[in-house]
């Protein structure tokens, strides 16, 4: 049986672990912090094409994936966008549906997919979307994993917090499954995880971050 997220609430709005003592989003804004972080700091929309796969580390309250497939539509993209998220402790359903109703500009994407939440799907498909939860420690699960994604959205908990995510090993192994010029985006600016991330073979830029963050870090791995 797997562990749930823990949670309280700030502002009655924003969801807040209290495993980890950190908020799943930006207090500020946080679907303008995922555009900001994982979207253009992965090159998105301008990369997507059919197929193309995004994993994540920290499924959270989902709301990286709302902000993901809602790019992938009005970016008038063809075909199904692939999204896999590694997640040790799930948000319960109505906890998701609660903290995604913060994101009135989401509502309809957000009201789509809610029913699969309710019946505990992990995995599904819709018209453009292959969606697949991978439930457990990442140090664990991804190592199985079979699969190599075009761009990584790495956003566990603040490493000081949430180290397990940002282990060296962890993200060597989020290069081994990263495509030949793929890409990761996290917003953390730590040296460790810059340091980390180089080591595992991607070339690493410090770019600037979203609202009071300073930096962000953005990696590409070569095409080779």
């Amino acid at each position: 049986m797997h562990k749930t997220a823990l949670l309280d609430w700030r502002d009655g709005r924003v969801p807040v672990s209290t495993r980890f003592d950190d908020p799943y989003f930006s207090i500020e804004d946080g679907l303008a912090e995922t555009r900001h972080v994982f979207l253009a700091g992965n090159g998105l929309p301008g990369r997507f094409r059919d197929g193309f796969h995004i994993a994540e580390l920290g499924f959270g309250s989902g709301l990286n994936l709302l902000a993901a497939l809602a790019a992938w539509r009005a970016s008038g993209a063809a075909g199904r966008l692939r999204f896999t998220t590694f997640e040790a402790f799930p948000m319960a359903a109505e906890d998701m549906i609660r903290a995604q109703a913060a994101f009135p500009e989401l509502a309809a994407i957000a009201e789509e997919l809610a029913p699969f939440w309710r019946a505990g799907e992990t995995a599904f498909t819709t018209r453009d979307l292959a969606f697949t939860q991978v439930t457990g420690d990442a140090r664990e699960t991804l190592p199985a994993w079979d699969q190599r994604a075009d761009a990584w959205f790495l956003d566990g908990f603040s490493p000081a917090k949430n180290p397990e995510l940002w282990d060296p090993a962890l993200l060597a192994q989020v290069a081994a499954h990263t495509t030949p010029g793929g890409s990761a985006a996290t917003y953390s600016a730590a040296g460790a995880v810059r340091r980390a991330l180089a080591e595992a073979g991607f070339t690493v830029t410090r770019s600037p971050g979203y609202g009071r963050k300073r930096h962000m870090t953005t990696a590409r791995k070569d095409d080779a």
